[in-house]
């Protein structure tokens, strides 16, 4: 069974993807990237037919230009500069760097390798792709799809009734069941309900006038770790630095936990903290690491209800409702709901990931909050990584005495 175009507009992608690369292509040109796929479910095969469907897909993609009216739209956001719009009007998906293997056990590999401004760009489309070939081509897609309404039905009606009281933005674009449907879920959420306040999907945000939300992802940080001169324990408070020149305090929203939260605390200092409006979550125990960063506010003498929590760890509308309930009078509260929003059908969603591993020909990890989170291909680096961390918070403590 052959597929219509899966992504058909270069727009069709996380904000945070253009945020990063602006500051790589201003910055950071020299790196080179190198990104793994993996699926964290147990127990998924993709076939010999979802594997030749994905590589058709990414031929489609690479075939892409960015148009003159979305190139204006970018143009119109606040924080993107021109000359950066300028270089994505030469810019386009270059096929090379894209490699597509399926083992004899259905094991599906797919490595992005190039450029880091241009390598970094494919993950969200290559996650669409996968997605939506693996859900069309397994299932009945028109019992996922009506499963899928029902439940979309259900929680408009708890929005408008009372049920869940809370903002959120829907950030489903990367393990969505399909591109219609995530437009049909963005479209539905933004004309019948109060609570969207934007999506991290940029194309469906210029389609629907809608806010396009997003800062950086673990990437960022982790892409640090790839250059020679900066120590390892230090890497966040380099790409936040890094980040604010960029931006001048706008677009701030940081991400806290790359290299654990307690590390990005001794960087989040009191020039950080006034300058950034808020923190992300995205690992660990959400109320612990809430309290922890009213707490490292207070220090400073910074209102916490001034500042916004951001919640966007796996989570599902029951979930974050609770979160509301218990931080809503204590700071400022959001979210970022991803597959409940954009893939919540009668089958089990897939846990799906593209990671930067290497830079420069050196690895880099993520920590997370949360043991499970971590990923890196070479343990020997990954435990090195922790004792550099290790070291430095034993350090920071032992001058706090």
């Amino acid at each position: 069974m052959k597929l219509d175009p899966i992504v058909v507009s270069l727009l069709d992608t996380d904000l945070y993807k253009f945020n990063m690369n602006q500051v790589i292509f201003h910055k950071h040109t020299d790196l080179c990237g190198e990104y793994y796929f993996k699926c964290r479910n147990e127990d998924v095969v993709f076939t010999r037919e979802m594997a030749e469907e994905i590589e058709e897909q990414i031929d489609q993609l690479c075939s892409l230009r960015f148009k003159k009216e979305e190139l204006d739209y970018l143009r119109s956001i606040r924080f993107i500069k021109a000359d950066y719009v300028e270089f994505l009007r030469l810019w386009h998906p270059i096929r090379e760097y894209v490699k597509v293997e399926l083992s004899d056990e259905g094991e599906l590999s797919v490595i992005v390798n190039g450029p880091l401004f241009s390598a970094m760009q494919f993950e969200i489309y290559l996650l669409e792709i996968v997605n939506e070939v693996y859900f069309r081509l397994k299932y009945d897609y028109e019992t996922l799809r009506k499963s899928a309404e029902e439940k979309l039905d259900a929680k408009i009606k708890a929005l408008n009734d009372g049920t869940y009281t809370f903002s959120f933005a829907e950030f489903g674009c990367r393990r969505r069941l399909s591109r219609e449907w995530e437009d049909e879920v963005v479209r539905r959420l933004a004309q019948e309900t109060k609570a969207c306040v934007g999506t991290s999907n940029v194309y469906l945000a210029m389609k629907y006038d809608l806010t396009p939300i997003g800062t950086y992802a673990h990437e960022f940080v982790q892409m640090y770790q790839g250059i020679d001169s900066i120590p390892l324990a230090y890497t966040n408070y380099y790409a936040m630095k890094d980040w604010y020149n960029e931006y001048d305090g706008d677009n701030g929203t940081a991400l806290t936990d790359t290299v654990t939260t307690d590390l990005f605390l001794l960087d989040f200092n009191r020039s950080m903290v006034n300058n950034y409006t808020g923190v992300r979550h995205d690992s660990g125990d959400p109320y612990a690491w809430g309290e922890k960063l009213i707490a490292h506010y207070k220090k400073y003498g910074v209102d916490p209800k001034t500042k916004l929590l951001l919640f966007s760890d796996s989570l599902d509308f029951d979930r974050a409702q609770e979160l509301y309930d218990y931080f809503k009078d204590k700071t400022k509260v959001s979210f970022g709901i991803g597959t409940f929003c954009s893939n919540d059908t009668c089958e089990r969603a897939l846990n799906i990931v593209i990671k930067l591993q290497y830079v420069n020909g050196r690895p880099v990890a993520k920590l997370s909050d949360d043991v499970g989170k971590a990923m890196c291909r070479d343990p020997e680096y990954l435990e090195y990584l922790k004792r550099s961390v290790a070291f430095r918070l034993e350090r920071e403590k032992d001058k706090s005495k």
